[in-house]
């Protein structure tokens, strides 16, 4: 039919690429799959810009190229760390989420499927649209991260790609400072609402700082500092997602770190109120104040324990009550109804006597 068609099949996700024209059906070339390899980055595989490339060949993931970027020597592979200007909106133009520098590791599980594809087969500096449906917005785990509602397209943009630093090259002070960025990006992904992707986050930064050798003595307390951070911060989340056991363990976990953290006990005594443990929430809550007798947030919550405590105690003496006093009303009405019966049958009896006696008398 004079169109082409080029077959792709990147190793790492083992899918097939098919160029297509913008007003071609998509075909899958039958027959021995194509490896990518260093000779076919001299062919250009791209369809020109404005046309789409169905990645799949069954329209579930397409890319339309608005701005062209480097070759296909730029391409990210697997494993590395990029870099993208990222844009979701809806179909009709409608904004929904703009991150100016959203940065992952290519292949992260945590991300969303489609960006993780479609930018294996972008060129540096290229601007593009992807569209797809919910296998490659949510894939088969769900809590995905951007969030992508329905009907919408991400407008992405390579900004750079960079090999992810061997931890055994990286020396103790250069591992805090990749560990400190990883928390950092945590942190502005607690503040969109992306609780799982930050907790996600968190723990790298975490198994970073667990790579420091515990005979560098000199790292250790700024090593502990960064690890109780990502503690705190992983509690955080965990409570807004109403993880309440994994958010005591992080509890625990900064606590054994640095007994006297104020946060670690403040994460705690909310955790505690929040399974009714109001009394043991109090006690935490007023070590903290201990430590902090001025950390007004501490001691409001502190107060509002003690509120629920006393209307619960209340509540509790109130069910005591209860149950005694219907006790005694029951008591009172068998009584009632016992005292009754026995009247009554002691009239009939009279009666039966006096009959007994009047039939005997005429006799």
């Amino acid at each position: 039919n004079g169109k082409s068609y080029v077959v792709l099949t990147i190793r790492f996700l083992e899918f097939q690429v098919v160029y297509q024209s913008s007003d071609s059906v998509p075909v899958m070339k039958s027959g021995k799959e194509i490896v990518m390899d260093q000779s076919m980055r001299e062919t250009d595989l791209q369809p020109p810009t404005g046309e789409w490339l169905d990645i799949f060949g069954n329209g579930r993931l397409k890319k339309k190229v608005l701005q062209p970027g480097g070759g296909r020597d730029s391409w990210p592979h697997h494993g590395q760390i990029v870099k993208i200007h990222l844009k979701t909106r809806l179909l009709d133009g409608t904004l929904v989420e703009e991150l100016p520098e959203f940065s992952f590791t290519l292949g992260d599980e945590k991300v969303i499927p489609a960006l993780n594809v479609a930018l294996q087969i972008m060129g540096m500096g290229e601007k593009a649209i992807i569209q797809t449906d919910g296998r490659y917005e949510y894939g088969t785990r769900g809590n995905l991260y951007p969030e992508t509602p329905l009907k919408a397209e991400l407008e992405v943009k390579l900004l750079e790609a960079t090999d992810a630093p061997d931890l055994k090259l990286l020396s103790p002070t250069e591992k805090i400072a990749l560990a400190t960025c990883k928390r950092e990006q945590g942190n502005v992904l607690y503040q969109r609402g992306a609780y799982d992707y930050a907790i996600h986050k968190y723990d790298t930064a975490l198994q970073i700082t667990k790579s420091i050798s515990k005979d560098d003595i000199s790292s250790q307390e700024e090593m502990m500092e960064v690890q109780v951070k990502c503690l705190n911060n992983m509690a955080a989340s965990m409570l807004k997602l109403e993880h309440y056991d994994e958010a005591l363990q992080c509890c625990n976990s900064a606590l054994i770190c640095q007994p006297e953290n104020v946060k670690a006990l403040f994460h705690m005594g909310k955790v505690l109120a929040l399974q009714d443990k109001y009394s043991e929430a109090i006690q935490t809550l007023c070590k903290a104040l201990e430590l902090e007798p001025r950390n007004n947030t501490v001691s409001t919550m502190m107060k509002k324990h003690r509120e629920h405590e006393a209307a619960k105690q209340a509540m509790d003496e109130k069910m005591l009550e209860n149950p005694s006093s219907t006790h005694k009303h029951q008591a009172k009405s068998a009584w009632g109804l016992s005292w009754k019966w026995l009247l009554g049958a002691t009239v009939v009896a009279i009666g039966v006597i006096a009959l007994s006696v009047a039939i005997y008398a005429r006799k």
